[in-house]
């Protein structure tokens, strides 16, 4: 079989199964992510040429395992020469092959996530490892997602690896009273996650369909666990909210549609309905939290039958009491967007101003191509190209520059 996009996906759904169930039965959580990594590279070099084993979970498992002996009896070989004390004992059987015992079915998924949380790391820290232990992002792509070298974001990695070793925390569910100071860190790397697979911020897709599954699969598992949490429950809806637009957000040739063109009868009518019904169970309930916001947001959106029939005054109305709760220039281009539609496109531009100062989001593209967006309404065209061809030198992504430039061509023919 040499289907290798597809072999790639299977390894990304994998990794945190395969790295739960190593780490469950040897412990070392760092010494394991490592074998891990090396049992998917093997992966990735053998499946294309030799095909996908019949239990691709058990292969993986098996060749980690023993990746893991090797590198933990070099440890030890390491440290008597040193003459310390050996930190890691092997048991006897890890002489005999992992699969010559059947793997455990069970899903660590929850347990690695919640692991990766710990407040022994800092936030930093937590969303690095989780985007790579449970996401399944290489180093490269977490670096991206946080604007910063490969090389500092694969020493940030093995640092918090180092701290979850030196810490001596166990490979279980933490107990209910520790449960709450992780969650925020655990929905905000969730958030990450399912972002990065909507809207890729690099390379030649626009969306990477199996990343937004796995994170609305642990929000899921999240749920199930804290099922009154109302910020867990708003996380939940806004994923399926928005993934519900996911059918007919690019054409036939992976090019972006914008929700104002798109055909929302390909939209995802049962994720549109749980979306709501979650969110609407949990607003009334205690505090109202961002993601709860940003749900209801999305299921105005998803509910309007058309782009004119968006009641935008509700999603002003909204974004600034998001806005009083999140510290967050994303949140503040949305509303100018928002107040634009209700107000005019003067005002959104306004409001966008504030934005240049904010090292946040300056240099980024989506606030070029929002300026654009908002100067292409007030008619103001070479300026509204101009500021979609700066914004298409800024995104990474090909699909959105391709349709930013494209948006530039289309106001200069004019």
């Amino acid at each position: 079989m040499s289907d290798r996009p597809g072999i790639e996906d299977l390894l990304r759904q994998l990794t945190p199964r395969v790295l739960g169930a190593v780490a469950r039965r040897y412990g070392h959580f760092d010494a394991c992510e490592d074998a891990v990594q090396e049992a998917l590279l093997a992966a990735a070099t053998q499946w294309p040429r030799d095909g996908i084993p019949d239990n691709p979970r058990g292969w993986l498992i098996t060749v980690a395992a023993r990746r893991l002996t090797d590198l933990l009896r070099t440890e030890q070989a390491r440290q008597r020469r040193e003459d310390t004390v050996a930190g890691w004992v092997l048991p006897d059987d890890w002489l005999a092959p992992p699969a010559d015992r059947p793997a455990a079915d069970a899903d660590d998924s929850l347990i690695l996530l919640f692991l990766c949380c710990h407040p022994a790391l800092p936030p930093g820290a937590q969303i690095a490892l989780t985007l790579r232990a449970v996401g399944g992002l290489t180093s490269a792509e977490i670096a991206r997602a946080f604007l910063v070298p490969e090389a500092t974001m694969t020493r940030r990695i093995s640092r918090a690896k180092k701290r979850i070793k030196d810490s001596g925390i166990p490979f279980q569910m933490p107990p209910n009273e520790q449960l709450t100071e992780r969650l925020g860190a655990v929905l905000h790397v969730l958030y990450l996650i399912f972002n990065e697979g909507y809207a890729s911020t690099a390379g030649p897709s626009l969306q990477r369909r199996e990343l937004a599954a796995e994170a609305i699969r642990l929000a899921r598992m999240v749920h199930g666990l804290l099922p009154d949490d109302g910020e867990v429950t708003g996380l939940l809806a806004l994923m399926l909210l928005t993934d519900a637009r996911r059918p007919a957000r690019s054409g036939p040739n992976g090019e972006l549609i914008p929700m104002a063109e798109q055909d929302r009868s390909r939209w995802n009518a049962g994720d549109i309905a749980e979306g709501v019904a979650l969110v609407s169970a949990a607003l009334p309930c205690g505090p109202t939290g961002p993601y709860q916001l940003q749900a209801a947001i999305a299921a105005i959106h998803d509910e309007a039958p058309s782009a004119d029939a968006t009641d935008w005054p509700q999603i002003v109305a909204l974004y600034e009491l998001l806005m009083q709760i999140a510290d967050n220039p994303v949140v503040t281009l949305n509303h100018a967007v928002a107040v634009a539609m209700v107000r005019g496109p003067g005002v959104g531009l306004d409001l966008l101003a504030k934005l240049d100062a904010d090292d946040r989001i300056s240099g980024d593209h989506r606030l070029p191509a929002v300026r654009a967006h908002l100067l292409e309404m007030a008619g103001e065209h070479e300026a509204a190209a101009n500021s979609y061809n700066v914004a298409a030198k800024r995104a990474m992504s090909l699909p959105q520059q391709r349709y930013l430039r494209a948006r530039a061509a289309r106001l200069v023919d004019e």
